[in-house]
């Protein structure tokens, strides 16, 4: 299939650059979607982030270079580490040995294969959805800046959240609501002229934005919709990696250059139902 193809090709560059500087946006460029959301489906698909993918397969490699003879130093600068004490503590974190115990005959050690996508047959459970075209709307909340690590956001968003709604700010966003959709909304992997990304808490909204909050117009997309309840996080992870791995593979879409975003129908997010909105667009 044409998007497994893709995902493959991504992983080819990113193989082939493991002793090199590895640019997240060239696998995305190759994987035919943005930065945001090829590390959004790689860690939907391989359950691990990308820049953890990177780290185990250069630390496997690492592993093969000493029992070959050569140098921690050298191995180390190979393989991006800024000094032998660095390498030295990321090596332990893999393998739960120095460097230098590798050497040695019979030494345990812990390998992490290169991945392929392929298809994989599952159990035939349904998935409600709907897609939807939508013309651009105006969202007013509260924005927080990304890491360009989609790691290190899985950690940032949810406190991003406990922060907000445990404080008034929420009420003050929720009274804005005037617009579609109809819900409080997490919209992620918005850009800034910088090409930076942010996430916002945000309400659609034409009335004006206070002084303490910001805006966005989100554009006019097509967007498959995934609609979903039960115990947050994990809930809206699951249709989310569910959307991600089962439905977007053969349904003739691809990701579209838009935000994705999250409607809660319940000021409190841990309550209620909620929707997941996909941009997409058909492929070419």
């Amino acid at each position: 299939m044409e998007w497994l193809m893709k995902m493959n090709l991504a992983i080819d560059y990113i193989e082939e650059h493991l002793n090199d500087e590895i640019s997240y946006e060239m696998a995305a460029d190759l994987a035919c979607c943005s930065n945001y959301h090829f590390q959004k489906m790689f860690s939907c698909i391989v359950g691990i982030p990308l820049g953890e993918y990177i780290r185990r397969r250069r630390l496997t490699c690492a592993a093969l270079d000493l029992q070959n003879g050569k140098k921690v130093i050298d191995i180390a600068c190979k393989y991006g580490y800024d000094s032998p004490t660095a390498f030295n503590r990321a090596f332990r974190s893999i393998h739960g040995i120095a460097p230098s115990f590798a050497r040695k005959e019979g030494t345990a050690l812990k390998a992490y294969p290169r991945i392929r996508f392929q298809i994989s047959i599952k159990g035939a459970n349904e998935m409600e959805y709907r897609i939807e075209s939508k013309p651009a709307f105006r969202i007013v909340g509260v924005k927080r800046s990304l890491d360009k690590d989609i790691e290190t956001n899985f950690r940032d968003v949810p406190k991003f959240w406990e922060e907000i709604s445990s404080g008034p700010v929420i009420g003050h966003i929720v009274a804005l609501m005037n617009g579609e959709p109809a819900g409080l909304l997490g919209v992620c992997g918005t850009s800034d002229c910088d090409g930076s990304w942010n996430y916002y808490i945000a309400v659609a909204s034409t009335l004006p934005c206070p002084d303490a909050m910001t805006e966005f117009q989100v554009p006019a997309c097509t967007w498959a919709i995934f609609p979903g309840k039960g115990e947050m996080p994990k809930a809206i992870q699951d249709i989310e990696r569910r959307a991600v791995m089962e439905w977007l593979p053969t349904s003739g879409y691809e990701y579209a250059d838009a935000p994705d975003i999250e409607v809660y129908f319940d000021p409190e997010p841990d309550h209620g139902g909620f929707e997941v909105w996909m941009p997409i667009v058909k492929k070419g």
